[in-house]
C-alpha cells in the first residue's frame, strides 16, 4: 500500500520557480488509490489463505473490506466479504462464514450485478458441499453452478473457481472422472494465468478424486505435480499438505516405505514452519 506524498521543500521550490509562460499541468483524471489498495489487499489476503496463513489473511481482508466501505464500492465490498467468509469457514467459524456469504449476495442483488450474484451463489454452494450436508446438496449445487457459469464466463478467474465447485459436487455424487474433468478445466486456466498456488490445489483435488477411485498411481502423480507447483511459489503449507496426502496414498497402495518417507518429509516441513501439532499428527500416521 503505497502513499504518494510530496515534500514541503519541493512544493516551495515549485511556487518560486515556475516560469511565467508555463502551461497549467494536465488533469491526471480520476484517481482510484483507495480502490487500488483494496484490490491489492484482497489479492494479498487470498494468497495468504492459499498459503495456510489464515489468521494473517483475515486481518488483511478485514482491512480490504474497510477500504471497500470507505469508497462505497459494491463490487469491492462483495469480493472482500466473499474472501473473508472463505477464511472464516476454513477457521471453523462456519456460521459467520455463511452469514458473510449471504450478506455478499444481498449486496450484489442491491447493486443489480448478475455476475457477482452468480459468484456469491457459487461460494454458498461450495460451503454446502464442504459441510455435513454435502452429499444431499450436491446435485442441486451442481445444477445451479452449471446455470451460473454463463453469467460469469467473461471472467476467467470466476470461471475457474466455478469449475472447481462443479468438481467438488461431482465428487460428492461419486462421479470421479467427471470431477477430475471439471477441475482440469480450472487447472488449464490457473496454469495459463500463472496462478500457481491454485494450480497446485487443483492437482491436490485431482489426486483426491483418483485416490477415491482406487487409482493410487495416478493420485501419486497428481500430488507430485502439486508439489512441483507449490515449490515454485514457496508454499510451505501446501508442500507439507501435499507430502502428507502422498503418504496417505502410498499407505492405501501398501507401499509403506514410500509412505514413511512422505510422512517424514511432511512433518519436517510442518515443524520448520513452527506447526508442531500438524507435525505430530502426521507422524502418527506412520504407525497406522
Amino acid at each position: 500500500m503505497r502513499v504518494i506524498s510530496c515534500s514541503l521543500c519541493f512544493i516551495l521550490c515549485s511556487l518560486f520557480f515556475i516560469p511565467a509562460c508555463s502551461t497549467p499541468p494536465k488533469d491526471p483524471g480520476d484517481i482510484f488509490d483507495i480502490r487500488k489498495r483494496a484490490e491489492a489487499q484482497i489479492d494479498l489476503g487470498n494468497k495468504q489463505a492459499d498459503h495456510g496463513n489464515l489468521d494473517a489473511a483475515l486481518i488483511i481482508l478485514d482491512e480490504a473490506y474497510r477500504l471497500a466501505v470507505v469508497v462505497d464500492e459494491p463490487g469491492l465490498r462483495v469480493r472482500a466479504m466473499l474472501s473473508r467468509s472463505n477464511v472464516l469457514f476454513s477457521l471453523g467459524r462456519r456460521e459467520e462464514a455463511q452469514a458473510g456469504w449471504n450478506e455478499a449476495l444481498s449486496e450484489a442483488e442491491r447493486a443489480g450485478n448478475k455476475a457477482l450474484m452468480a459468484l456469491c451463489r457459487i461460494h454458498i454452494g461450495r460451503g454446502k458441499l464442504l459441510s455435513p450436508e454435502g452429499k444431499t446438496a450436491a446435485q442441486s449445487v451442481r445444477d445451479e453452478v452449471a446455470r451460473d457459469l454463463g453469467l460469469i464466463k467473461s471472467d476467467r478467474f470466476y470461471t475457474a473457481f466455478a469449475w472447481t465447485v462443479v468438481g467438488l459436487a461431482e465428487k460428492e455424487l461419486g462421479r470421479y472422472p467427471a470431477a477430475e474433468s471439471a477441475v482440469q478445466r480450472s487447472l488449464a486456466i490457473y496454469e495459463k494465468d500463472r496462478r500457481f498456488e491454485l494450480a497446485a490445489y487443483s492437482w491436490f483435488m485431482i489426486a483426491s478424486f483418483r485416490s477415491m477411485a482406487g487409482d493410487y498411481l495416478g493420485a501419486a502423480r497428481a500430488l507430485q505435480s502439486a508439489i512441483a507447483f507449490d515449490r515454485r511459489v514457496e508454499n510451505s503449507w501446501g508442500l507439507a499438505s501435499d507430502w502428507r496426502a502422498l503418504g496417505d496414498v502410498y499407505t492405501k497402495a501398501d507401499d509403506h516405505e514410500s509412505a514413511r518417507f512422505a510422512y517424514l518429509r511432511s512433518a519436517e516441513i510442518f515443524r520448520s514452519m513452527g506447526n508442531e501439532a500438524a507435525a505430530a499428527e502426521t507422524l502418527i500416521r506412520i504407525d497406522r
